[in-house]
């Protein structure tokens, strides 16, 4: 059901009491502590539920996974070390190189692990970017990432092929 500028409410189920029969029920001295107790669940539970639900973030996902901090920074550093070749994911040096998941897989690089060892060490024509990397010649003349960088970069990278490259995040003076 769309409610409010198209956004998606929960449809709840009817009360099956009406306010008299509330009424009258309340007014009833006979009504044991239990049959009070079952009629309150009843009345309260479907609206505490949704409104439960309603504010579960698990009805609220984030819009992208870059909103978390950590695909934030991975962002930063993509944007800092990578972009010059890979922009939205392509690759200008060797097209079939592309960070999209059908690349990434045809070439073997499709868990994080392999990203994390490609970006560090290098392979074909993409230099390494690793403190450690060797042999010099695969490795860039730019500045090294650190472990910890190079792990959010791979994270990131990875969850921005998982969803086709939308739209990366913006830095500041952009």
């Amino acid at each position: 059901m769309l409610g409010i500028s198209g956004v998606q409410q929960l449809a709840l189920p009817r009360n099956p009491y009406t306010a008299a029969e509330v009424k009258g029920l309340g007014e009833n001295e006979a009504l044991s502590k239990r049959a009070q107790q079952s009629l309150m669940l009843k009345l309260f539970a479907p609206p505490l539920l949704a409104l439960a639900l309603s504010l579960s973030p698990m009805t609220h996902p984030p819009v992208a996974i870059g909103q978390t901090v950590d695909s934030q920074k991975g962002a930063v550093i993509f944007q800092r070390s990578c972009i010059g070749c890979h922009d939205g994911g392509g690759n200008i040096i060797q097209p079939g190189s592309t960070l999209f998941s059908h690349d990434l897989t045809r070439n073997g690089v499709y868990t994080e692990e392999e990203i994390y060892r490609v970006t560090y060490y290098g392979k074909a024509r993409m230099p390494g970017f690793g403190e450690s990397c060797t042999p010099r010649g695969q490795c860039t003349f730019g500045p090294r990432l650190t472990e910890d960088e190079i792990k959010l970069l791979a994270q990131f990278v990875k969850a921005q092929a998982d969803q086709g490259w939308p739209k990366v995040l913006q830095t500041e003076g952009e």
